[in-house]
């Protein structure tokens, strides 16, 4: 246990998404007895976010969410729930105020703060009507617009607006994707997957605008930032007929309040792999933190339950003085209109890429090799292949590129040399 530690203040958890809670759930299981308060401020108990764009949107949906923990669980672990929103910290008093003029001591402070939707900056990006999906009251007013007959404009292709493609489309809406890029998950992976995935929703009745520039949206009373939406332009003209329109163009880490207390930051707080800050009481973990790939050393962010997690371990670990876990290799999936995407590792786009089997058959495999050794892998149907793939990451395998393109051969059987990175 650190020196610096006094028992009578509590670790303080700011952020109650996956990183928050596995932070507080990791202090109780390496038998931290001192006080844990998880600051929330969305003041309802800690729920699944994957759901939000996939099962909360079909139809016939739950009411309500799946929570990550029951009530009783925190209970059980006196794990204490405030509802509020941070808005400073004091880190030489070690004390960090709510909105409501609260103030909580801590012994040690961690930012669990995630990240936020990027906002549509165009003239109308305001009107009724135009949504941004993160939280649970974004998902349910979305399952609210979505009707049979309904024109729903996606503005982005990544792996948000794609979920909502899908599950408007099931919903009988009429629906129209503009993505600026010239493919669909351009960002994550490479061609054979995106093509394959933009026939998956073609099929489905869904339409794609490609090199599609939004410059404004238009509706009832737009030229005074009120009324409902109509339609959405683009640079080339082109006006497409909107009821809703849904915004997935990314999201910004929420980094605010690491930056006024003069933490370092740099698109995302950046952190050591024990999760610790610039402040050796300040602690950061999930989607709001920046730090180097274990496999290459470069500079990332990820967005991703997994990696929350991790570092909600690592950190867990390192207040208790205790020996963190192995990392894992990051993974990452969607599902649209029931076709899964699996994926490990971090793809670059300059990465030597390796179809294994045929997309034609719903079945297949991408292999991405970084300097001959396997980086990440994509798989559609193939739980084998992603299974093995994790492990290939991890193990930075080298891998005969005759062997990893014919599906018939085991993925681990193509392997030639192994240096072990995580």
């Amino acid at each position: 246990m650190s020196e610096t530690i006094q028992p009578a203040r509590p670790i303080v958890v700011v952020g109650s998404g996956h990183a928050g809670v596995g932070v507080a759930a990791g202090l109780r299981s390496r038998g931290w007895d001192g006080r844990v308060v998880l600051v929330d401020a969305e003041g309802q108990l800690p729920y699944e976010r994957p759901p939000l764009s996939k099962d909360l949107l079909a139809p016939g949906a739950a009411a309500e969410p799946v929570p990550m923990r029951k009530e009783a669980w925190y209970a059980a672990r006196r794990i204490e729930r405030v509802h509020g929103t941070a808005v400073s910290v004091d880190r030489e008093r070690r004390e960090l105020t709510l909105d409501d003029g609260r103030v909580l001591p801590y012994a040690k402070l961690v930012l669990a703060t995630g990240s936020t939707p990027r906002r549509l900056t165009v003239p109308g990006g305001d009107l009724d009507g135009v949504l941004l999906l993160k939280t649970l009251p974004d998902a349910r007013r979305l399952a609210g617009e979505l009707a049979p007959g309904r024109h729903v404009v996606v503005i982005g292709a990544g792996y948000i607006g794609l979920e909502v493609a899908a599950a408007a489309a099931k919903l009988g809406c009429s629906v129209t994707v503009l993505e600026f890029q010239d493919r669909v998950m351009s960002r994550v992976t490479s061609e054979p997957v995106s093509r394959f995935f933009e026939d998956v929703h073609r099929r489905a009745g869904v339409e794609f605008r490609f090199g599609a520039a939004v410059t404004a949206i238009e509706g009832t009373g737009s030229a005074g930032g009120a009324g409902r939406v109509e339609w959405v332009v683009t640079a080339d003209g082109a006006r497409h007929r909107a009821d809703v329109v849904v915004a997935g163009i990314g999201v910004v880490p929420e980094q605010g309040l690491a930056a006024a207390a003069g933490l370092d930051v740099s698109d995302g707080v950046l952190v050591d792999a024990a999760g610790r800050t610039s402040d050796p009481d300040i602690y950061a973990a999930g989607d709001a933190t920046r730090f180097a790939s274990l496999y290459d050393g470069a500079s990332q962010r990820l967005e991703c339950i997994q990696n929350a997690r991790s570092q909600a371990e690592a950190i867990a670990a390192d207040i208790t003085g205790q020996a963190a876990p192995a990392p894992d290799v990051p993974w990452f999936w969607t599902v649209q209109h029931g076709v899964r995407l699996q994926t490990a590792g971090v793809r670059h786009p300059d990465d030597d890429v390796i179809l294994r089997g045929a997309p034609a058959t719903g079945k297949f495999t991408v292999v991405y090799l970084r300097d001959g050794r396997v980086a990440a892998v994509d798989t559609v149907g193939s739980l084998a292949d992603f299974n093995a793939g994790k492990r290939l990451v991890a193990q930075r395998a080298a891998l005969s590129p005759a062997l990893a393109a014919d599906p018939s051969v085991p993925l681990e059987q193509a392997v030639v040399s192994l240096e072990p990175a995580f």
